[in-house]
């Protein structure tokens, strides 16, 4: 096929690699060694290029030929013969050990710099054109986090917003909302923007030793939208995990009688609104957009009623009849809420407060807590990307992969949540990854641009490739065919040539 001649760049993707390391295995396809990969588009031309990050975990290991630090599925044991009780001592007086730096889940862009990050307080500085892996950094150093989303939002100057969990630190468990400056001072040009990270609020956890896990968060142009959920990781259970031999993972529960609590912080007074909202158990791991209409935040969310999603990706669960044993138990449901934040104050009880003109209800109960429920705008997709330019504000589209009943994406989407349209691309035996959005640059409406994905093979003697759609009419424009083993990954970003700087720079 023919590429645009405007697309010039690099896709830069970042996931799982390596599960195996000499005689020891992974338990869980999240932990394996992160492996990024990149397409470079050059003049109608793909060049790609892969390695693995250099993260401190991956020397490690690599150097004791077997698995030696821990992730979230696979607890690893050190030197057998240092004491085990010395150890286990130190664990416990640092309630949480300290975290690999194996940050294979997204990149992020901080100022001119390039970051692989995963949920740890650590992430590395990479190339983005060699791949190279650069610094480790630890949020800790800048901002008391002990895990952070790897999935932060960028404002329009650049500036990026994350958040992370504060656990136990001087007698409270709290999430953390904090910025990083797209730029740092001109006298100061050498030094890393996070050097100036700031606070911006902190939302106390609901349970002191149980707090909320979450991979991602909300934003409109006023507000900071974070959903507590009743899917929590047991503190004590984590800083005894080692001793008792078991993972991280299984220090995670989830209490479908519970409820969820939505909370709204607003972005120029940095405080959380007062009303108490409020829905029914659910997991959710990501948000796909939010805005504000008439007094009203609407946010966009695919939500699961069970936590069966990371269960599934054990490996021993990935075998050769994947695709017919795994089944869903709770299908990802894309959810609209509508939250009236300016509502009648006088409203009776039972009302819904909800004005505009829309499925969702938010119920006024009587201890003046605000019941909501949504509108379901589909089911069955996953790993959302939008038109960023869009990003809190009112939009139309969803890029995304879909998952029918199986957690193996087997074509991309594009949903309009205005019309419930749906568009896709798919063929047989064929894996898409993530979709990621890049608008043309005159573009004028909302799905000018293109759409990249790469595909994996189900037979691995079929070469995968990198697929670019026409964003508006989902009809295929070209494949870059890539004659090596390439992987399923988690998500990228696609960076703009002029957002390139090249190493004489």
């Amino acid at each position: 096929g023919q590429l645009p001649t405007w697309l010039q760049g690099i896709l830069l993707r970042n996931g799982p690699g390596m599960h195996t390391i000499g005689d020891s295995k992974y338990n869980h396809w999240f932990d394996g060694l992160a492996l990024l990969h990149s397409f470079t588009f050059k003049n109608g031309e793909v060049y790609y290029r892969s390695k693995y990050l250099r993260s401190d975990t991956y020397n490690c290991n690599i150097e004791a030929n077997r698995i030696v630090v821990s992730e979230f599925g696979t607890m690893a044991y050190p030197d057998p013969c240092k004491n085990i009780f010395a150890k286990a001592f130190s664990y416990l007086s640092h309630t949480i050990p300290e975290f690999t730096d194996n940050c294979l889940i997204n990149i992020m862009k901080a100022g001119d710099d390039f970051y692989a990050t995963g949920e740890t307080n650590f992430i590395r500085k990479i190339n983005p054109q060699t791949l190279e892996t650069l610094e480790k950094v630890d949020y800790n150093k800048y901002v008391a986090v002990n895990v952070a989303t790897s999935h932060p939002h960028y404002d329009s100057a650049g500036n990026i917003l994350n958040m992370g969990t504060s656990i136990v630190d001087k007698g409270k468990t709290k999430y953390i909302l904090f910025k990083i400056p797209s730029s740092v001072p001109e006298q100061e040009k050498k030094k890393s923007c996070l050097k100036h990270l700031e606070v911006v609020c902190s939302i106390p956890s609901r349970s002191l030793l149980h707090p909320s896990y979450y991979h991602s968060f909300g934003i409109t142009e006023n507000y900071i939208i974070f959903i507590e959920q009743p899917f929590r990781l047991d503190i004590v259970k984590m800083a005894t995990a080692y001793i008792r031999g078991v993972s991280w993972a299984s220090c995670l529960a989830y209490n479908k009688d519970d409820k969820t609590w939505f909370h709204f912080i607003d972005r120029k007074t940095k405080k959380e609104v007062s009303t108490k909202f409020y829905t029914d158990a659910m997991v959710l791991f990501h948000h796909i957009n939010a805005y504000e209409e008439d007094g009203h935040i609407i946010f966009d969310v695919i939500a699961y009623t069970d936590n069966s999603l990371y269960d599934m990706f054990y490996l021993k669960n990935l075998g050769k009849d994947f695709e017919e044993n795994t089944k869903f138990t709770s299908i990802p449901t894309c959810k609209r809420f509508v939250v009236p934040l300016q509502y009648d104050k006088d409203a009776e009880v039972g009302s819904n407060l909800v004005t505009l003109a829309s499925p969702a209800t938010a119920v006024k109960e009587k201890d003046g807590n605000i019941y909501c429920q949504p509108e379901i705008l589909c089911e069955g997709i996953e790993l959302p990307r939008i038109n960023y330019d869009y990003n809190g504000k009112k939009y139309k589209y969803v890029f995304a992969t879909q998952v029918q009943w199986s957690p193996i994406p087997t074509k991309i989407a594009k949903f309009n949540t205005q019309t419930k349209e749906m568009l896709h691309w798919g063929q047989d035996h064929c894996w898409p990854s993530e979709p990621v959005f890049v608008p043309s640059p005159d573009a004028k409406e909302e799905d000018d641009g293109v759409v990249l994905t790469c595909v994996v093979k189900t037979d691995p003697k079929e070469a995968p490739f990198l697929l670019v759609l026409d964003a508006k009419t989902f009809t295929e424009l070209g494949r870059a065919t890539v004659n090596v083993e390439m992987h399923l990954d988690l998500h990228g970003m696609f960076i703009p040539e002029q957002d390139v700087k090249t190493e004489t720079e």
